[in-house]
């Protein structure tokens, strides 16, 4: 390889020392050396890359019986939260992609990881330097005396030394990446910074998906309110009831103060039930980037879309899981740097030149005697270190082997997530089954006791005891639902949403353009 060193614009080619040609004999060997520097920079210390193997399994043990969504594209292409049809929670997710400032702060984090890669990258090329200078600089003053041949003084005097001096200079330097040091370090550097793209996708995801929860929470605690106040308004009308039947002797005192409690033990549970929901509709204006002094979320009818999620094989996760990716890509960085740690043993060679002009007088500056110039290599080799890079290559290896473990953990945690929502999810859908028939009996059975209580046939404390249970029965069928929306949502977010693996080439490519546009 062939480096052609830049001089200063505007001035001629150095002439050679005393006016002499530079001896043939040390241009060959400058060849020699340039030659010999870009055969030994195909060479690269440390292992070569391979991702670490790991079980995932041959499909997932909760799966079986699992019904696939047709088509099967419904999830793992773009907006995962459309398949609710809730085109209110598609607004705020608008929102959260725009404004939410932990999302903000994976951005930042990635374009830090961006120019990390650059500025590694930028050791594989000269550098090319450039200084001029223009100085005055004197001694102290120096006195002398003389004195007669009877030591009379008959003069006396005083000089001091002033000189100038003016330089310009270019010098450019090449450090031959000949153990692969710098390579190894953009290849670390690289993957680091698709881990940090594979985070910031992450902070998505898990923004996205607690906007849901919380979004799907706070709708089903306004079904519980218009719940709760429906039977407000029939136990209003049960007390006007009581007292009406007090009145004309055909009930008990006790049968109004016993509907009176009812009463305000509903009302009670429905005041209870806005404080929870400010706290919900707080943390949606804060994902949202919003102060929550800002922002409000009116009630709205709600209609519950429960969405079949189509599950895939175990090993289809490590593509979209963007924790997994990222703990796979510190790997690959752990391993390179292992590479960085053993060249740090071999010699470092460095191709240098300058050239200039220094003079002290400033008409003689830019003149061909006041030229310099210099041209050679240098290298540099550890003699002794006391074991400091052995210890290095060993902490590196270490390093390499702690993230290994990391990756293969994440795997295993990400498994069980899913087969944890996909049994959440199979055991609620059989309880919401169970639960529809005791809400059915106890609808059935409120209509049959308050017609019986009508009619005189019993008393109102069996009305009481009747109404309680239905609804209960009724907010249990509402958490059931809303359990079921955010086990799903937990689902998608543990298969990966929207994201694949495919979305860290950006990193590279990100890199690359960053760079060119320097």
């Amino acid at each position: 390889m062939t480096k052609t060193w830049p001089a200063v614009a505007g001035t001629p080619r150095p002439a050679p020392l005393s006016g002499r040609r530079p001896p043939r004999a040390g241009g060959a060997r400058l060849a020699v050396c340039a030659a010999l520097a870009a055969l030994l920079a195909g060479c690269a210390m440390g292992p070569d890359y391979v991702r670490p193997t790991v079980n995932s399994g041959v499909q997932f043990k909760e799966a079986a019986g699992w019904k696939a969504a047709e088509p099967r594209d419904d999830v793992g292409r773009g907006p995962w939260w459309e398949v609710y049809g809730d085109p209110e929670l598609s607004r705020l997710m608008a929102q959260v992609e725009t404004a939410n400032q932990t999302i903000a702060q994976a951005e930042a984090q990635y374009r830090q990881a961006l120019a990390t890669v650059q500025a590694t990258r930028a050791g594989q090329f000269p550098t090319l330097n450039g200084s001029a200078s223009a100085t005055r600089s004197g001694t102290g003053t120096s006195s002398s005396t003389t004195t007669n041949s009877s030591g009379v003084v008959i003069s006396q005097g005083g000089s001091q030394s002033i000189r100038n001096q003016y330089s310009m200079s270019a010098t450019a330097s090449w450090e031959a990446d000949l153990w692969g040091r710098i390579r190894r370090s953009v290849e670390a550097d690289t993957a680091s910074a698709q881990a940090s793209a594979a985070n910031l996708a992450n902070a998505h995801l898990s923004a996205q998906a607690e906007l849901a929860r919380n979004y799907f929470q706070l709708r089903i605690m306004d079904e519980q309110h218009r719940l709760l106040e429906a039977t407000i308004k029939v136990y209003e009308r049960s007390l006007r009831l009581n007292e009406n039947r007090y009145a004309v002797g055909v009930s008990a005192k006790a049968e109004i103060a016993q509907a009176r409690t009812q009463l305000e033990s509903t009302r009670a549970q429905a005041v209870d039930l806005r404080w929870q929901r400010a706290q919900l509709e707080h943390a949606i204006a804060i994902l949202a980037g919003q102060p929550p002094s800002e922002f409000s979320l009116a009630p709205t009818t709600f209609q519950a879309t429960l969405p079949a999620v189509p599950v895939g094989l175990p090993s289809e996760l490590l593509e979209r899981r963007p924790d997994i990716a990222a703990a796979e890509r510190q790997v690959q960085a752990a391993n390179a740097r292992i590479g960085v740690a053993k060249a740090a043993y071999f010699p470092s060679l460095t191709l240098s030149a300058s050239l200039g002009y220094r003079s002290s007088q400033f008409s003689d500056w830019l003149t061909a005697p006041a030229r310099f110039w210099s041209l050679g290599p240098s290298l540099a080799a550890p003699l002794f270190d006391a074991g400091l890079r052995r210890a290095q290559t060993r902490q590196a290896e270490a390093t390499y082997d702690q993230q290994v473990a990391a990756y293969r953990q994440t795997v295993l945690s990400a498994l069980g997530e899913v087969e944890n929502y996909l049994s959440q999810l199979r055991v609620m859908e059989e309880e919401q089954v169970v639960q529809q028939r005791a809400l059915d009996a106890a609808r059935e059975s409120l209509r049959l006791t308050t017609n019986q209580f009508e009619s005189g046939l019993i008393d109102y404390l069996s009305v009481v005891t009747v109404q309680t249970s239905a609804l209960s029965n009724e907010r249990t069928a509402l958490s059931l639902l809303g359990n079921r929306l955010t086990a799903s949502v937990n689902l998608i977010a543990a298969l990966g949403g929207g994201w694949h693996a495919d979305a860290l080439a950006t990193a590279r490519d990100g890199a690359k353009a960053d760079t060119a546009t320097q």
